[in-house]
């Protein structure tokens, strides 16, 4: 299995950029959920480009947070199926991951799903936490990304 830089490790293909930027407040720390926004999406020269927004507002501070996620194109059929590896996540931290999608454009997704829970790991071991309190949301009007 090919794994690219380093936050998206695939199951067809797949490279990944992260930037990560800090922005929690006394209100996120208290909702108790994980939240995950698709936030952007911009066609880039190697392919979609994907902006998301995770929030961890869990009462857990997590080591490691992946997801399997499920793309769609325009005819309702599964085109690929990526894992989104969103790193370490502090607790009531909220870090904006760019995730690069190779060789597909961003108006042949038609949306996106998480299938499962890949990672989620605390200092503690192993965690069902990162699905059991997951939020999911797009401000893509045209990808909508849900469970």
């Amino acid at each position: 299995m090919f794994i690219a830089f380093p936050l998206l490790r695939p199951k067809l293909v797949g490279f990944a950029l992260c930037g990560a930027m800090s922005l929690g407040s006394a209100a996120l720390g208290q909702s108790g959920n994980f939240e995950l926004e698709l936030n952007a999406a911009v066609d880039g020269p190697d392919g979609c480009q994907l902006t998301y927004v995770a929030s961890n507002n869990t009462g857990v501070a997590l080591t490691k947070a992946s997801y399997e996620v499920a793309v769609f194109d325009a005819e309702g059929m599964v085109s690929s199926l990526f894992v989104f590896e969103f790193g370490e996540l502090p607790l009531n931290k909220t870090r904006v991951v760019l995730f690069s999608l190779p060789e597909l454009k961003c108006e042949a997704i038609s949306r996106m799903l998480v299938n499962r829970q890949d990672e989620c790991e605390s200092a503690d071991g192993p965690q069902d936490i990162c699905i059991k309190a997951l939020n999911t949301s797009s401000r893509i009007a045209t990808i909508p990304f849900g469970l």
